[in-house]
């Protein structure tokens, strides 16, 4: 008995002092803030802090996604089910994005945010900037989902082509049967160890929050923000409104869950989030979390990922009030039938942009200049707060992909309803040691218990 206790304490210990992690995350960010107001020009120096630490999350998205997809894929006997799984959550994110873009619309022709603006020459040189190399063509786009070469979606860092190399060697050790199985197993050990990686790069979180937020701030101002606070305010209310009206009306009729109750669950991906204004930085965790909530495997394996690619709800909603902001500032507005052609475009366009910061900013100026290049100088306008803007733009697109993995999970009755119950009132917590979700970790004892109690009753 007494050994028992000895050997969870260390684990209580260190998920104790995870919690000391999201609290200095939460310092470095206030800490940040106030460097950027009282040394901006010292705070815009600290960028590559923020930067940095962006891409050492980056460095590892490849390795998680590929070993997800391949363990959901390759662990299922019938390829039908990941068809099935697959086209469910491509339709749901096709609804999904239809419905942000009519929010947004909607909510941008109210508010009119850009009247009354007016462009410096320096800001239009911003503008034209962020076009350069923006747009791309759909061949081009489905041409580019195919890697070089097996390996050089890992070293390119391209989700997309990623997921494609996955899903082929999913599919691959699915076919071979039992000689597949000893692949998938040290594919799983591959995957701890990613994980446990990870886990060592979140330590840098802090340092990283306070050169982002630092920089920001810094390069800004309080001036810049007050000009444009009628947009921001805006994007921020609309988003909300699509979270809290729009998906939790969806998550309580079909899943019968509390979107407050998986939005607290997930609260330190969010912080996590806010801190680095990329909902990359929180898909690893996204993937354990989801697995630890009850969804199967498969679902997790394929909602999650390609949902980063197509279920881009906030930036779907930030495209279309960024148009038209800058059409009006422009003074140039655009005509419904102009609105809807273009935004139409920009979803498409726009596959990547929910993980990366900054990519939002890139489409709005690639379907500019494809549809209407006299307003593309307007781009710089926004410039100064893409920064923050991009923060809810990854909060929401992130909302919808926790969402939708629930959703889809419920639809194709892979997830276990009891235990999502459990989690999210408090009484399974999430493993922080490892982000891994083994079931054996999560609940030492429970499962052998019951799988016992559940024999004897048999016997």
């Amino acid at each position: 008995m007494d050994t028992h206790q000895h050997e969870e304490d260390p684990v209580a210990a260190r998920r104790d002092r995870t919690h000391y992690l999201y609290l200095a995350v939460i310092g470095a960010v206030l800490l940040g803030i106030t460097v950027g107001f009282l040394a901006p020009g010292v705070a815009v120096e600290l960028k590559p802090l923020g930067t940095g630490f962006v891409n050492l999350i980056k460095m590892m998205i490849s390795p998680i996604i590929f070993c997800t997809i391949v363990l959901g894929v390759g662990s299922v006997r019938k390829a039908a089910k990941v068809g099935a799984v697959g086209g469910l959550a491509l339709g749901y994110f096709l609804v999904m994005s239809t419905v942000a873009l009519a929010i947004g619309l909607l909510v941008g022709n109210l508010l009119e945010p850009g009247s009354g603006l007016h462009l410096t020459k320096e800001i239009a040189e911003a503008g034209a900037q962020q076009a350069e190399g923006a747009s791309e063509s759909t061949p081009d786009f489905l041409l580019g989902i195919i890697p070089k070469t097996l390996v050089s979606a890992f070293t390119e860092g391209e989700v997309l082509q990623t997921l494609l190399v996955a899903l082929l060697a999913g599919f691959a050790l699915q076919a071979m049967g039992k000689a597949g199985e000893p692949v998938l197993r040290g594919i799983g050990h591959i995957q701890k160890l990613v994980f446990r990686i990870l886990g060592m790069i979140m330590w840098a979180a802090p340092v990283g929050a306070f050169g982002a937020i630092a920089a920001v701030v810094g390069a800004t101002g309080a001036a810049a923000l007050k000009s444009l606070a009628v947009i921001m305010i805006g994007f921020y209310v609309t988003c909300g409104l699509f979270v809290f009206v729009v998906l939790g009306a969806l998550l309580r009729l079909i899943a019968g869950i509390n979107i407050w109750s998986l939005l607290k669950y997930l609260g330190r991906e969010f912080l996590l989030i806010l801190s680095t204004s990329s909902s990359e930085s929180a898909l690893p965790r996204l993937i354990a979390k989801m697995e630890h909530l009850g969804v199967s495997k498969p679902v997790v394996g394929i909602t999650v990922p390609t949902g980063y690619s197509f279920n881009l709800d906030g930036t779907a909603i930030y495209l279309t009030m960024a148009s038209l902001f800058t059409a009006e500032a422009m003074g140039n507005p655009l005509s419904i039938g102009e609105q809807i052609s273009l935004l139409v475009f920009m979803i498409i366009a726009s596959k990547g942009a929910a993980g990366v910061t900054g990519a939002g900013l890139a489409t709005l100026a690639g379907g500019l200049q494809s549809h209407r290049p006299e307003l593309v100088d307007g781009v710089g306008l926004i410039v100064g707060i893409d920064r923050f803007m991009s923060e809810a733009r990854a909060l929401t697109n992130f909302a919808g992909n926790a969402v939708a993995t629930v959703l889809v999970g419920t639809w194709t009755k892979e997830i276990d309803k009891a235990r999502a119950a459990e989690v999210l009132a408090g009484r399974v917590p999430f493993d922080e040691k490892t982000l891994v979700d083994d079931h054996a970790a999560a609940l030492p004892d429970q499962r052998t218990e019951e799988g016992e109690e559940k024999a004897r009753a048999g016997v």
